[in-house]
């Protein structure tokens, strides 16, 4: 899984990269801008993996492959129908988008030229969501890392022929992306009808359309959406600010979240097995298999969280030369690269902690968590930090990322020690 994740934001280093070493900062910035738009948009439906995996990897350890090809098909549902609801709103999403983030107007040009052919890849992408959520339930992490090499290597040779060879770019980034994207989910079918073909189980597709059946489906999903929309909310925030600070830092600071999703794609990996893990071994009632996991996976997540603060604060000026040649974004990003050596050790106990709380399905403390880290500590750092400029926006940030991991691990703590918790888990 950490092998997988890490491509995810070597692509965006790629798209940078490419995009980086043209004559404008515009196409680096305009491509910020579109794809933080729909980076934000499709973390809004994260739901679709995290609830999915949860409810999979309990229906796993209690043997229940009826109950898996269920959770199977109506993840699947649900994902094509949002996918065409995103395509039939695309322009109102696009306009609102546009106005929201109010970054310079040759930046926007080539921002609303990427989303207007990126958008026609929403269905399969949120297919892939559920696709890998459910091989991550059943602890079967190949799938998953074909699903998503596949994307992204395709995404990758395609942006180097369409931007490199014929001369496109921001149109060029987003048709690579809506390729890759129909590809992974049709490796991804191919491998799920595989799975199903192996394991037991029925269906009863006539059940696919009675709303009722999906209540255990929305009620973990509703909480995870909601607890996704506080994070959204606080990246389009920090993405916003950025902009109003001019193309140079918006660019500046596009670079630097690649740092970020590197981190928080490679520690997803860990958090990934803890949600296949603890998933089991709660749907087992295995209370000690359950408690291995979770420190397993907190002191493997430290480990790798240290070696990243390391590595970024020996390579970190490296990594920037190569993405850009633009000296003032390059000057831009080294001013700011020190939140980028903090943020390993910091955001870490977030990303494992999401992990064990999806594997429990619990979706309820995990968005008052994040509720509370956006709401009260957030909002108030960023007011408080409004002299400092870039620097306070990346501060508030890096504080959001320490309240969500103390109040997880705080969460946790309750929750072991509920009774009804204890019942469940004594069988």
């Amino acid at each position: 899984m950490i092998i997988s994740n890490v491509s995810v934001p070597m692509l965006a280093m790629v798209d940078s990269g490419v995009l980086g070493h043209l004559d404008s900062p515009d196409y680096l910035a305009g491509v910020a801008l579109g794809g933080a738009i729909f980076s934000l948009l499709f973390i809004g439906f994260n739901f679709l993996r995290m609830g999915t995996t949860g409810i999979a990897a309990q229906q796993f350890g209690a043997g229940d492959d009826s109950g898996l090809r269920e959770t199977l098909w109506q993840a699947g549902i649900v994902a094509l129908a949002l996918g065409t609801i995103i395509i039939l709103v695309q322009q109102p999403v696009a306009t609102l988008a546009m106005y929201l983030f109010d970054g310079a107007q040759g930046a926007e040009f080539q921002a609303r030229t990427y989303f207007d052919i990126r958008v026609w890849g929403a269905p399969a992408t949120l297919l892939n969501f559920a696709l890998i959520g459910w091989f991550i339930g059943l602890s079967n992490t190949r799938v998953p890392l074909i699903i998503v090499l596949t994307i992204n290597l395709t995404n990758i040779v395609l942006d180097l022929v369409f931007v490199n060879v014929i001369g496109m770019a921001a149109d060029g980034v987003a048709a690579a992306s809506v390729i890759a994207e129909t590809l992974g989910a049709a490796v991804g079918i191919a491998a799920a009808r595989r799975a199903l073909a192996q394991r037991g189980g029925t269906l009863d597709r006539g059940t696919l359309w009675q709303p009722a059946n999906y209540a255990q489906f929305f009620s973990v999903n509703v909480n995870i959406f909601i607890r996704t929309l506080a994070l959204v909310g606080t990246l389009a925030f920090v993405t916003a600010q950025g902009a109003r600070f001019g193309a140079t830092v918006l660019a500046a600071n596009a670079l630097l979240m690649n740092f970020q999703h590197l981190l928080s794609y490679a520690l997803d990996g860990l958090a990934h097995a803890a949600e296949a893990l603890v998933g089991r071994t709660w749907g087992a009632r295995d209370r000690e298999g359950l408690l291995r996991a979770v420190r397993l996976t907190l002191a493997w997540s430290g480990i790798v969280a240290v070696g990243f603060s390391v590595a970024f604060w020996l390579g970190g000026g490296l990594i920037i030369g190569v993405l850009t040649d633009l000296p003032d974004v390059r000057a831009a990003a080294h001013t700011y690269i020190p939140w980028m050596i903090l943020s390993p050790v910091v955001s870490v106990w977030s990303f494992v902690y999401d992990g064990v709380f999806v594997g429990t399905t619990w979706a309820r403390r995990m968005r008052n968590v994040m509720l509370a880290a956006a709401a009260f500590v957030f909002i108030p750092a960023w007011y408080f930090a409004l002299p400092l400029g870039n620097h306070g926006l990346w501060l508030a940030f890096t504080l959001f990322m320490a309240a969500r991991g103390v109040g997880m691990f705080v969460a946790w703590q309750l929750g072991l020690r509920q009774p009804a918790t204890r019942q469940w888990l004594a069988g």
